[in-house]
């Protein structure tokens, strides 16, 4: 399959499996292989933790309840040293939950049971960003709006030379407001470009990560930054 082939055709994806229900982890490594993604497994957190740090894998598809550690604290503890695809599967769809699971650094998040063409279109999204990602522009290529600039070769942003620090999936948000700015971007669009699906059309996530963004930036620097078009969506703008 060309999705699973990435950059260089002589190696297959790799994709760790982390699912402590047999059954389940069964059906995701024949339903990936098939695919053509090299696949490996793991039942504990803690396990599964320690083989993140040594071995190398192109994604991970984590559940949320394990033994020996958590789904949300595998994927905090992950983040500590990589940057690796996450995509966290549980039977729990509170929005809370997604929040939480993103907010640490999942760049996706899908609930059980799930459609397995569901699955595979998510992963290739992930894998794709995570490429865009690591093609870092140059410092040409920075994004600003009066005094905030965001540098994405170094993932570094900063309102008045002052740094300012944003969780993974708050960069993106941002990235994407700057990339657009003056543009009034719907929650849709933002949905789709900055989570790569369709929210089940719960689009309170991406009001609750504009509130993050302005609490950190808005809030502090006590400038209008972000503005709210009221039915429409968002808008980045002096």
């Amino acid at each position: 399959m060309e999705e699973a082939k990435g950059a260089n055709p002589t190696r297959k994806l790799k994709i760790f499996i982390v699912e402590d229900e047999q059954r389940i982890g069964r059906f995701l490594e024949i339903e990936l292989q098939h695919e053509g993604y090299e696949t490996a497994r793991e039942i504990d957190g803690k396990q599964a933790l320690e083989r993140i740090r040594t071995e190398k894998f192109d994604l991970i598809l984590l559940d949320l309840m394990l033994p020996g550690l958590d789904g949300m604290d595998v994927c905090r503890g992950v983040r500590e040293f990589s940057d690796v695809p996450i995509i966290m599967l549980t039977a729990r769809d509170e929005i809370e939950d997604r929040v939480n699971g993103l907010d640490i650094g999942a760049d996706d998040y899908i609930t059980k049971p799930f459609a397995i063409q569901e699955l595979m279109a998510r992963i290739r999204n992930a894998l794709r960003k995570h490429t865009a990602r690591e093609a870092q522009p140059g410092e040409d290529d920075k994004l600003f709006i009066m005094d905030l600039v965001m540098y994405p070769k170094t993932y570094e942003v900063k309102v008045a030379g002052q740094e300012v620090q944003l969780t993974r999936r708050e960069y993106d948000l941002l990235a994407y407001l700057l990339a657009n700015k003056r543009l009034v971007l719907t929650r849709d669009q933002i949905l789709q470009e900055v989570w790569g699906y369709d929210y089940a059309g719960d689009t309170n996530v991406v009001d609750v990560y504009i509130r993050y963004l302005r609490s950190k930036i808005d809030d502090v620097f006590k400038k209008k930054y972000i503005h709210t078009v009221r039915g429409v969506g968002y808008v980045i703008r002096e």
